[in-house]
C-alpha cells in the first residue's frame, strides 16, 4: 500500500471568478457535495452584484466578495476591481483561480502578479473564435465541429496554453442560441473533469511544467461527448 502524506490528501483550494448565472459554479458545488471532486471552493468573486452565481455560492456557505460598484454607486473601475480582488485572493490563498463565465478582461499586470495559476473556460475550440459571440460565429462559418476549451490565463486574450477541450458536432438545424445551450452542457462536464485532473496532479498547476512529454498525450486533452 502506498502511503499518502497529509499534504497530498488536502483538497485543492479553488477560488472562482464569476459574472452571471453561475451554472458552472453550481456543477462544481454539486460535485464537491457528492464527494466526486477533491477540492474546496475557498471563495467566489463577482463583478456583478446581480449575478445569480452569488446566490448559489451563499447557499452553499461559500465566502463571497461582490466587487461591482464603489460607495458612490459608480461601476468599479478595472484598476480598483483588481486591487480589491488581489487583496481578497491573497487572503483566501487559493491553489487555483477559475474564471467561469467571468466577463471582464483582466490586465496583464494582474495576471502576472496573480497569487495562483488561473484557468479560463472559453466557449469555443481555441485557437478558433477568441473573444465573444463564439457560437454564432461558428454557425456563420459553416463549421461542422464546435465545443469549449479550458486554457491557462495569460496577458494575451484567450491565448494561453489550452489544457482540455470538449467537442460536439454542429447540426444543420443549429443556430447560435441552440448551439450555446448544447455547448453549455459540455462545459458542465469539461470543467469538473479538468479540475479533477489538476487536483490529482495529472495536469500540473505550474505554468512552466507544460512541456511536451513522450509518455503523455499532447495537449489539449480531448473530451468527446
Amino acid at each position: 500500500m502506498v502511503a499518502v502524506s497529509k499534504a497530498e490528501s488536502k483538497p485543492l483550494r479553488v477560488a472562482v471568478l464569476v459574472s452571471g448565472n453561475g451554472s458552472n459554479l453550481q456543477v462544481l458545488i454539486d460535485a464537491i457535495q457528492a464527494g466526486a471532486l477533491p477540492i474546496e471552493i475557498v471563495g467566489v468573486i463577482s463583478n456583478n452584484q446581480e449575478a445569480f452565481a452569488v446566490t448559489r455560492a451563499k447557499n452553499a456557505g461559500i465566502d463571497v466578495a461582490v466587487l461591482s460598484h464603489v460607495a458612490s454607486g459608480k461601476r468599479m473601475a478595472l484598476k480598483t476591481f483588481e486591487k480589491h480582488a488581489f487583496e481578497q485572493l491573497t487572503t483566501w490563498q487559493p491553489d487555483l483561480i477559475v474564471l467561469a463565465g467571468f466577463m471582464r478582461v483582466l490586465s496583464a499586470e494582474f495576471i502576472e502578479q496573480s497569487p495562483a495559476p488561473m484557468i479560463n473556460l472559453h466557449p469555443a475550440l481555441l485557437p478558433a473564435y477568441k473573444g465573444l459571440d463564439t457560437h454564432q460565429r461558428a454557425v456563420n462559418a459553416g463549421d461542422r465541429v464546435h465545443g469549449c476549451s479550458i486554457h491557462l490565463v495569460t496577458a494575451e486574450l484567450d491565448s494561453g496554453q489550452v489544457l482540455t477541450q470538449a467537442l460536439l458536432n454542429i447540426s444543420p438545424k443549429d443556430c447560435g442560441e441552440s448551439l450555446q445551450s448544447r455547448v453549455q452542457q459540455l462545459e458542465h462536464k469539461l470543467l469538473p473533469w479538468t479540475i479533477l485532473l489538476l487536483a490529482k496532479g495529472v495536469l500540473p498547476l505550474n505554468n512552466d511544467d507544460y512541456t511536451a512529454s513522450p509518455y503523455l498525450p499532447s495537449l489539449p486533452l480531448k473530451l468527446v461527448i
